[in-house]
């Protein structure tokens, strides 16, 4: 068994944007699992089991595609319509524990979208990189999602 005073410190990076469209277009963007594959150019998303709510809901399972060297396979643990939807990787992922969460909330007209990625550290350098740049280019693609739905 490992020394708990010996695990690596988790990594987390946050990424905030506005976009000009309200809450309910954004969730509706956001919660779409499958439709990510019309703003994450390259991927391929597919839900293998539905929530237990809701099909797109806790409990969700979808296989997230990029290519090589094999597809990540998420969870979705919080479902909060128009509020809040986190995930949690359950495999495909090279880093430990990796998690996102995004939150909406009202901004002006608009929505402001926060994005945080999360994995524990267990190299001194790249992965925290690795985490800042999920977290950048995942509400950047969000962002493009949403304009593309008007």
């Amino acid at each position: 068994m490992t020394d708990p005073s010996l695990r690596k410190a988790p990594m987390r990076a946050t990424s905030v944007r506005t976009v000009d469209a309200p809450i309910d277009r954004v969730w509706a963007v956001l919660a779409d699992h499958e439709g990510m594959s019309s703003w994450a150019p390259g991927l391929k998303v597919e839900l293998t089991r539905p929530g237990t709510t809701e099909p797109n809901g806790v409990g969700a399972v979808r296989r997230v595609g990029i290519g090589s060297p094999g597809p990540i396979v998420e969870e979705i643990v919080t479902f909060e319509p128009g509020q809040r939807l986190g995930y949690r990787a359950l495999a495909g992922v090279p880093l430990r524990n990796y998690r996102g969460e995004v939150t909406l909330r009202p901004s002006g007209s608009g929505t402001e979208i926060t994005y945080t990625v999360d994995a524990d550290k267990r190299l001194p350098f790249g992965e925290s990189l690795a985490v800042k740049g999920l977290a950048t280019v995942l509400v950047s693609g969000l962002v493009r999602g949403v304009g593309a739905a008007r």
